[in-house]
């Protein structure tokens, strides 16, 4: 059996999490304060995501930038891929939160959409 030790990142207490697995699957999981923390234990050692935030250009309003971030969580091994795919990307204002800025980001399925309204400088 195999043992992997990890700390919960679902909530501010951060437990600290060991996750038995046998075979590539999860046989418990242990060290976690709630049902999320076992969730993500699972999920960590088999199917690992990140929500991604980052920022975009905005032309035509006061401010220069508008904060976004993945609509879902995306594979950890995308999210570099992710972050390039935003390299250059730019949106006129307005911007109102929730408008997909880059749809299916990286081919994971998942858009990059606003967090913040932006208003025109208009």
């Amino acid at each position: 059996m195999e043992s992997k030790n990890l700390t919960c990142i679902c909530c501010p207490l951060g437990c600290a999490l060991k996750v038995d697995m046998e075979d590539g699957k999860v046989i418990d999981v242990t060290g976690n304060g709630c049902k999320r923390g076992k969730e993500y234990g699972a999920k960590e050692v088999t199917n690992p995501t990140r929500i991604v935030t980052s920022s975009v250009v905005v032309t035509g309003a006061l401010c220069g930038a508008v904060p976004v971030k993945t609509a879902a969580d995306v594979p950890k091994s995308k999210v570099f891929d992710v972050v390039k795919a935003l390299k250059g990307v730019s949106v006129k204002a307005p911007v109102h939160i929730g408008d997909i800025i880059l749809p299916d980001v990286a081919g994971t399925g998942v858009d990059i959409v606003a967090t913040k309204e932006i208003a025109s400088s208009i």
